[in-house]
């Protein structure tokens, strides 16, 4: 196929429309599809969701500052706090602690929030696979009602053809120039072409509502027509490594490898050891109940019992029963899982844009032929038209030379948009959009 005319408009509705009508194209139809579609919204949540759930690495560096304190009552035979001798006696003893504590080097948060910008990006590569797989999902519907309306205009255009016929044989018919049986085989193919035609019509109004509903939008189905035009070709030849491909599950399997990665970074990073830093500030208030002993009050107390301790805390894991040594064994075993369907991922959609680059081709090659064979179609029924207006040939030959010209229209029809679907579709699979 001419490749000016694949970088134009390709489909065009060749009736004329009035202003009122409304041409959806594909991209229009992508972009209305994208902003309404239900998994791709929750996908976006989910993304936003693993962007607020992420914790940056200088946060975890901020200390954790608690404040506890306690009121309690003691009877019978106790020990006195400020002696720390038994008596027998009723204490109210209260307590205040201030405790700081802070991770000065701790190996899994820092593992944890590496993996945590790849949950980020494995959120964002997760919603695009959706978009991508909607995408190809509604590609296929657009085509399929870009195929029945073309159908339906030439259907239409043969009918006009046969009323034409029929309603010349009818007066042919009445005045005794023709048979009756030319009158019967006429009007069977009539009929047969009025069934068809009804089940295009009943097949393009079905294919439009399950467009729009894959849109999830209202709309009225009955003045709208659809065209495909392609803005430019891909050359698709060489290895995967030559093509550079973008397609969102390659990313995504990219990503799944290196959170598997980045997981068993973390189960390494729990066999490391942890230095944390820690400040305490302290202080009590004791009174013995039911004595006329005079004590301090409470403020008084409080001054005089403060006590601080600061330090910092190494601690080194030695033994828990293999349990690192077996979660480690199992994170690399997840990984290499990884790696392999990375590596299917790629083979995937290298052989799915080689088959869709030959399956292009093909049509193209086809073309030439197809376009021949119409050519002489339409010749052919021409003279029959001819041949069948000064009774040389019956009704049922008229009829087969004229099916021969609609299969040639169909076939011609059907290759055309076969190119461009295929070229729409080498366009998602390579770099995943389509202008």
């Amino acid at each position: 196929m001419n490749k000016l005319i694949l970088k134009g408009l390709l489909v065009l509705v060749s009736f004329s429309v009035s202003g009122q009508q409304h041409i959806w194209t594909i991209q229009e139809c992508l972009e209305t599809g994208l902003k309404n579609s239900f998994d791709v919204k929750i996908k976006q949540l989910a993304m936003t969701q693993a962007k607020k759930s992420h914790y940056p690495f200088l946060l975890s560096l901020s200390p954790s500052i608690s404040v506890t304190g306690s009121h309690s009552y003691d009877f019978g035979s106790t020990i006195d706090p400020s002696t720390n001798a038994r008596v027998s006696s009723d204490f109210q003893y209260d307590n205040i602690y201030l405790n700081a504590r802070v991770n000065l080097l701790n190996f899994e948060n820092i593992a944890q929030s590496a993996k945590g910008k790849v949950d980020i990006e494995l959120a964002k590569a997760d919603k695009e696979v959706v978009e991508y797989t909607y995408k190809m999902q509604l590609l296929e519907n657009y085509f399929e009602v870009v195929y029945t309306q073309e159908l339906l205009k030439i259907q239409e255009e043969q009918m006009v053809n046969t009323q034409f016929n029929v309603d010349r044989i009818g007066k042919e018919v009445s005045i005794g120039k023709k048979p009756k049986s030319d009158w019967y085989d006429i009007q069977l193919s009539h009929a047969q072409e009025q069934k068809q035609l009804l089940e295009t019509r009943q097949l393009y109004h079905l294919q439009k509502l399950q467009l729009f509903q894959l849109m999830n939008i209202e709309e009225n189905t009955e003045n709208l027509i659809f065209a495909v035009s392609i803005e430019g070709e891909i050359d698709l030849h060489g290895t995967y490594k030559d093509l550079a491909v973008e397609n969102p599950r390659l990313l995504l399997a990219e990503l799944n490898y290196q959170n598997s990665l980045k997981n068993v970074a973390v189960q390494r990073a729990s066999k490391m050891p942890l230095l944390t830093g820690y400040y305490t500030l302290s202080s009590f208030y004791t009174n013995e109940l039911n004595s006329n002993i005079i004590k301090e009050n409470f403020e008084d107390q409080i001054n005089a019992n403060k006590s601080s301790s600061a330090g910092l805390q190494l601690n080194i894991p030695i033994f828990n029963g293999f349990r690192n040594s077996k979660n480690i064994a199992v994170s690399k075993i997840e990984s290499e899982k990884s790696k392999e369907a990375l590596e299917q991922a790629k083979n995937s959609i290298n052989q799915q844009l080689r088959e869709e680059s030959t399956k292009k081709m093909q049509y193209q090659q086809l073309q030439e032929i197809l376009q021949t064979t119409l050519h002489y179609s339409e010749e052919s029924f021409k003279t029959t038209q001819h041949k069948f207006e000064s009774d040389k040939i019956d009704a049922v030959t008229f009829t087969s030379v004229k099916n021969q010209l609609l299969a040639s229209k169909y076939d011609v029809l059907k290759n055309n948009l076969l190119v461009q679907y295929t070229a729409l579709k080498i366009k998602l699979l390579k770099i995943n959009r389509l202008e």
